[in-house]
């Protein structure tokens, strides 16, 4: 932070923004391979928490990619910086009193680790487990094919490195379940955290 930039306190607080809502505000973050299902059922349960009349916002890796973050490659450095305003903007959304969800590959484990040590228990990590190999016959982006005919390189999961989570707080093997079944599962799993207490 610069010498000329000063943060403000300013008087409407989160909590009083949660209270106002109704809602426990959450970071609901998908992590998973590409092709894994992570975008299907973020959309999948935002629309369930809107039918049940939570508030919610859906940030998706392709379109943060296309506006906010247009900027950025995909060297290490650029996923990096990707899932730190990624973060950020999730901040803003949780201080705001929205259940936010993020669905987005986030490869390394390390900045992951970071976001949960940042938001706490307001940080739910979602691991979307499907094997390479479905994700491969799945291959909606037509990227697994690309990267297979040496026309794309640093391919998460191929010629470059996930990390999956030692201990997400929700674990989906998405190879077993259609999209919806999973959904809904994901939807009594988290239910109990979105209420505010009393």
């Amino acid at each position: 932070m610069t010498p000329r930039i000063f943060t403000h306190n300013h008087p409407v607080k989160p909590e009083m923004r949660a209270d106002r809502k109704g809602q426990q505000p959450l970071i609901l973050w998908f992590t998973g391979l590409s092709g894994s299902g992570k975008s299907t059922l973020a959309g999948l349960l935002e629309m369930r928490l809107h039918e049940e009349g939570f508030h919610t916002f859906l940030l998706d890796g392709d379109n943060v990619r296309s506006g906010l973050n247009r900027d950025l490659g995909l060297s290490a450095t650029d996923r990096n910086e990707n899932i730190r305003r990624i973060g950020e903007v999730a901040g803003l959304f949780l201080d705001a009193g929205i259940i936010t969800l993020c669905a987005f590959i986030s490869p390394c484990r390390k900045e992951r680790d970071a976001l949960r040590k940042r938001f706490g228990n307001q940080f739910v990590e979602i691991h979307v487990s499907t094997p390479i190999d479905l994700c491969r016959e799945r291959d909606p982006k037509g990227l697994y094919a690309r990267s297979d005919n040496g026309l794309l390189t640093g391919m998460t999961g191929v010629d470059a490195p996930y990390e999956a989570p030692e201990s997400p707080e929700i674990t989906l093997e998405a190879s077993h379940a259609s999209s919806e079944e999973s959904a809904r599962l994901l939807f009594t799993r988290i239910a109990p955290l979105l209420q505010r207490p009393s």
